[in-house]
């Protein structure tokens, strides 16, 4: 046993909006910054350490009058008196309040800008300051704070934090956000060999026989496919079956260390709301894969390219029973994936070639984004910026002329909306060159199907 804990807590479901509180909205830093700043922290070789504020909740000031009950353990005036006649005024936020994690966050953002700190809408809980020898980078989790710099900015970040909140110290991070990094002299490990073991267990999968793919190959014929919508009569899974939580630790996985299995997930998680056992039968063979590459992760490595490049495909009619395709992008930094994305499109897309128009405007888009949140970091920094065109692979040959020339009205094409050529603005723009690649060299061909044994290789 380390310690023991209590912990007043308030009754936050009592709170009425517009009396008690007004906004409640705090930013987190999205695992997409995250996995770029470990990329530049290998590109800089700059050193990653993990602080925890201690009840960090406690330290936000309340931005409006809320009153609770005298907890047990306070003396009132009358002893005599009810208790229920007397009330406390709350100076600081609690644990249990709506609002206090916005109130934390406006605290810590006031004193880290008090200290030189800055930050954008960008990326709010990307906190960076410059000094004479070099820079120092605050990524903001809630309560865990990963500092970047060198060992002269992260120690003066480090009292700086220390003398306006009690702070355990965890060193070099090893362990965050359920990820693990594990620190190589070529570069940085992410993977998150703990947590696949942690879901195994908890699904009954850990002595599992492994499979080869996290999916197997769907079958052509709409009759056959085993991810069908289930069928008029058949049995819906009953409560036994935990098919939502088995989801969702698997979407966490999939959004964090593993996009091997993004297109599977995504597949499986449009039948929440009614499952079957063909569907539970995919989500174990997702477990069986995993069982057999636990320690599959992200390495961002030096002395590689450091530029941003996107990859794009879709595919086309992947849901046929409902005349959806599927739209995949993937963003590499220094060769290793930080953004990417596996979903079915919400229009109807007439041919292969208007899925892949609107799998490319949905990524460049995302490409718009990452270049923002990518120029402030290095310009914050004092390391530069992003000057040339960021490079996106189709392998759509008629997608690729139609993005260089924009859209002509004719009877191809008279039926796709003009909003769906804004890539064509922006590599005119020179933000982005679109270029094409063979089917087989697309990296983004991973998130629209499920590929065989020797592609998974």
């Amino acid at each position: 046993m380390v310690r023991y804990k209590a912990r007043l807590v308030a009754q936050g479901f009592t709170q009425k909006p517009g009396v008690d509180y007004n906004e409640t909205y705090s930013p987190i830093m999205s695992g997409i910054t995250f996995r770029y700043l470990i990329s530049l922290a290998v590109q800089n070789r700059l050193s990653l350490q993990l602080m925890d504020v201690v009840t960090a909740y406690l330290y936000g000031s309340l931005d409006s009058e809320i009153y609770m009950k005298v907890p047990d353990g306070i003396n009132i005036p009358n002893p005599t008196a009810n208790r229920n006649m007397y009330c406390v005024k709350l100076q600081k936020s609690l644990y249990g309040l709506k609002q206090s994690g916005r109130m934390w966050y406006n605290r810590l953002s006031e004193c880290l800008s008090l200290k030189g700190y800055t930050k954008n809408d960008d990326c709010p809980c990307v906190f960076i300051k410059k000094s004479t020898s070099g820079f120092c980078i605050i990524s903001v989790y809630v309560d865990d704070l990963n500092i970047i710099g060198n060992e002269t900015d992260i120690n003066e970040a480090r009292h700086h934090l220390k003398t306006e909140f009690e702070m355990k110290d965890l060193g070099k991070t090893k362990f965050c956000l359920g990820l693990q990094l594990e620190h190589l002299p070529s570069g940085i490990f992410v993977y998150q060999a703990a947590y696949v073991q942690k879901i195994l267990e908890k699904f009954n999968m850990d002595k599992a026989y492994p499979s080869r793919t996290p999916m197997v190959v769907r079958s052509l014929d709409m009759e056959k496919d085993p991810f069908r919508p289930r069928d008029d009569g058949e049995e819906i899974l009953g409560q036994e079956y935990p098919y939502l939580s088995a989801i969702g630790a698997l979407m966490y996985l999939a959004n964090s260390t593993r996009p091997d299995i993004a297109f599977a997930v995504n597949l499986l998680a449009r039948y929440s709301a009614a499952p079957t056992k063909r569907h539970w039968a995919g989500v174990k063979n997702v477990f069986r894969y995993l069982n057999g590459t636990r320690d599959l992760g992200l390495f961002y490595g030096r002395n590689r390219n450091i530029s941003l490049i996107g990859y794009t495909d879709a595919g086309y009619l992947s849901d046929p029973h409902n005349a959806r395709s599927q739209t995949g992008f993937v963003y590499l930094q220094r060769g290793t994936a930080i953004s990417r994305k596996s979903s079915k499109q919400t229009l109807v897309a007439t041919s292969t070639n208007h899925s892949k128009i609107i799998a490319l405007y949905e990524a460049s888009r995302e490409c718009v984004w990452l270049r923002r949140m990518i120029n402030h970091i290095l310009q914050s920094c004092g390391i530069g910026s992003i000057e040339s065109p960021t490079i996106i692979y189709e392998d759509n040959a008629a997608c690729v002329v139609q993005m260089e020339t924009g859209y002509i009205k004719s009877n191809i094409t008279k039926h796709i909306a003009p909003k769906l050529f804004y890539p064509h603005e922006l590599q005119k723009n020179g933000e982005i060159d679109i270029l094409q690649t063979k089917s087989c060299d697309n990296l983004a061909d991973l998130f629209i199907k499920s590929l065989p044994y020797f592609q998974n290789v």
